[in-house]
């Protein structure tokens, strides 16, 4: 097998803890010796072992004088966990490969050129595209002033809309669609809606995957008016996962106490206009550790969160259905550009079918 192979393998182990490791990246690592395959490992939580160190103890004496395959360059500094560059000296592998350099300005490379520098030959950039993408959150947060990478998900008829004009949208997409867009919502940090989709659905925001383990992200509801019911299921569910009310300023302190009482954080943050700022929002939630954010709002936060300039990636489910009219609800509400060539366009676009459903994903930045 290939460099890229033992690398794929290595990659497909990473994707297994994917949701379940943040604020550290999912990371896999195989190990290699006379052409089999004597270890493997992935990091599958926060504050337990890295990848290289799983593979290493799997492989055990069989580690000295293999090759290791690991998808991100291993780390040189002390955190929770000691320096996985000692581990990999001290087990006498000869070679390692690495997917993609840590994105950590401060760090990168210095793994790497440690086990240089102790005898140990090093190559990088095996597949390192499918192994940036695979951190995309982490390598965002990491080199840009700890700002959340934002996925705006949305979900439409073939003619742009999102609901019927009494408000019906159950369901426009398939089971296939809503159960990939539930592995999203387990694989990002917080999810986000608006109040009209809490008033209008009174939604789980949970990730329910039937046989799967999952993790519930973090619920954000944009509460402008804190208008939110004490009986939502955001608030009453069985969740380990916390709410989030975002607010403006002047709400009842009384409501904002009640909240609180029954576990709900509720953050204030400034008004831009009349919505609340969106990008003072990102920086709040940079700072408490939420590196990736899922937006399924509806029209107006969907709208909102463009014009912000938020969005790095987006998630457009289409199904094979129209509603043949002009008075639906259209995925975004707002004034748009009035040139086309000012029109949002995605970038490394790729497209998935989900049954009859078509995925278009794609980035903005």
């Amino acid at each position: 097998m290939t460099d890229h192979g033992y690398m794929q393998q290595a990659i497909a182990l990473a994707r297994k803890a994917k949701g379940f490791t943040s604020p550290n990246p999912c990371v896999g690592a195989v190990l290699v010796k006379d052409g089999t395959l004597v270890g493997k490992g992935f990091h599958r939580a926060a504050g337990l072992a890295h990848a290289e160190v799983e593979a290493i103890d799997n492989a055990g004496s069989k580690a000295k004088g293999a090759t290791l395959y690991v998808t991100l360059e291993p780390c040189n500094h002390f955190g929770k966990t000691p320096p996985c560059t000692h581990k990999i000296i001290k087990a006498g592998i000869k070679k390692v490969v690495v997917g993609c350099k840590d994105p950590n300005p401060f760090v990168s490379g210095g793994g790497i050129q440690y086990l240089k520098d102790n005898g140990i030959e090093v190559i990088t950039d095996v597949l390192e595209k499918e192994a940036k993408i695979l951190i995309e959150e982490f390598i965002w947060y990491s080199q840009n002033d700890k700002m959340p990478f934002v996925i705006l998900k949305c979900a439409s008829t073939l003619d742009g809309r999102i609901a019927t004009a009494i408000g019906d949208s159950k369901w426009i997409t398939n089971e296939k669609s809503r159960a990939y867009a539930h592995q999203i919502r387990h694989e990002t940090d917080a999810i986000l809606v608006g109040s009209g989709t809490l008033h209008a659905d009174d939604p789980s925001l949970t990730s329910r995957i039937k046989g799967v383990e999952t993790k519930d992200p973090v619920r954000i509801i944009l509460d402008t008016h804190l208008s939110i019911k004490e009986t939502a299921k955001v608030i009453t569910q069985d969740s380990n996962a916390k709410t989030i009310i975002v607010t403006g300023p002047g709400v009842s302190e009384e409501k904002k106490a009640v909240l609180e009482r029954k576990g709900v954080q509720v953050i204030e943050i400034p008004l831009k206009g009349k919505w609340l700022d969106l990008n003072e929002l990102m920086i709040k939630l940079g700072q408490m550790s939420i590196l990736s954010l899922l937006i399924e709002g509806g029209s107006v936060v969907a709208g909102s969160a463009l014009k912000a300039g938020i969005v790095n990636k987006v998630l457009f489910f289409l199904a094979p259905k129209f509603l043949g009219g002009s008075d639906g609800i259209s995925v975004f509400e707002g004034k748009g550009p009035e040139l086309i060539k000012d029109a949002f366009e995605l970038k490394h676009m790729n497209v998935t079918r989900f049954d009859t459903d078509i995925l278009v994903q794609g980035y903005l930045k």
